[in-house]
């Protein structure tokens, strides 16, 4: 790294100042952190192995679990250490990495969400065509293609972060090593840095949104004048009722945060937006997967007799 940096480590900011609460936080954490893990791994699982769910819609959900389990592995684990350490401090290299990290899958995990949206909207309003449309070649290449975009993207913030002086205060008012927070101990000049946050981000953050908003306009514009079976617009709309809500779950938190302006914001309030959208959010995806999605579940049930 380029960095001209007196700052060796970051001290985290705990998730709560009450010491008696530490115990008890740790413990839902690491339940949610292995329900998480289990969910996800159990979806990514049963995709990989049951032949009737290698379809263009399960691929990518397969590749959401994936980043599910990853994106939230970036950052609790690390929580769940300071929970039990008296020093909550993170290495400059390892603040970078876990922001980088952080970065390249949040963005990559909603590129994905757009992607997913398309395929919906393929399989419902041009489903004559949607084997050609949608063939395992292009499916793997528009999976890759997020991820290139997703990687490159948390790079740049990367390299620009670890060349920022920071001079002061080295204790961090987050539990993970974010962008803003850095900026806000950084010296000199940032603009550059919050132009890049603003624009960069704001536009990968932003335009997976709209794609998805048209998608699904799109998907009501063709159900509503192309579907005249009340049974047939009702199991199209409950397929596509798990990712909208995975998408709202994802977007709330996010936008809340990156779009508002900084002196609008609370540590407090940042820390529990941070816990929505890095640990609640990611195992809340299998769970709504897994309870809405019928061939899922019965995937599932076929797995679990297996072994039985």
């Amino acid at each position: 790294m380029l960095n001209q940096t007196s700052v060796t480590e970051f001290l985290l900011l705990r998730v709560t100042d009450i010491q008696e609460l530490q115990p008890f936080l740790f413990v839902v954490f690491l339940t949610i952190y292995f329900v998480n893990v289990a969910g996800n791994g159990a979806i990514l699982m049963i995709v990989i192995s049951d032949p009737r769910l290698h379809s263009p819609m399960y691929f990518f959900l397969g590749n959401l679990s994936c980043l599910d389990i990853c994106y939230s592995t970036v950052t609790l684990p690390k929580m769940l250490e300071n929970f039990l350490s008296t020093h909550k401090a993170i290495s400059f290299v390892g603040c970078l990495s876990q922001l980088h990290f952080f970065h390249f899958l949040g963005s990559t995990e909603a590129m994905l969400l757009a992607v997913m949206a398309l395929d919906r909207f393929v399989a419902i309003c041009k489903p004559l065509h949607y084997t050609v449309i949608m063939n395992h070649q292009r499916c793997t290449q528009m999976a890759s293609t997020v991820c290139v975009i997703g990687f490159f993207h948390a790079l740049l913030h990367s390299i620009m972060t670890s060349n920022l002086n920071f001079c002061g205060s080295n204790q961090i008012h987050y539990f993970f090593c974010d962008i803003k927070p850095l900026l806000e101990l950084a010296c000199g000049n940032i603009e550059l840095n919050q132009w890049l946050l603003n624009t960069i981000t704001g536009t990968i953050g932003m335009g997976p949104f709209f794609l998805t908003l048209l998608s699904y306009f799109y998907i009501i514009i063709c159900l509503v004048f192309k579907t005249h079976s009340c049974s047939m617009l009702q199991r199209a709309l409950s397929t596509c009722a798990s990712h909208f809500m995975v998408v709202i779950l994802l977007y709330t938190p996010v936008l809340f945060t990156y779009m508002r302006p900084a002196s609008g914001s609370s540590v407090d309030q940042d820390r529990v937006i941070a816990i929505m959208y890095t640990v609640v959010t990611p195992v809340l995806n299998s769970l709504i997967y897994a309870l809405r999605n019928k061939e899922v579940k019965r995937a599932l049930i076929r797995a679990i007799r297996k072994k039985l």
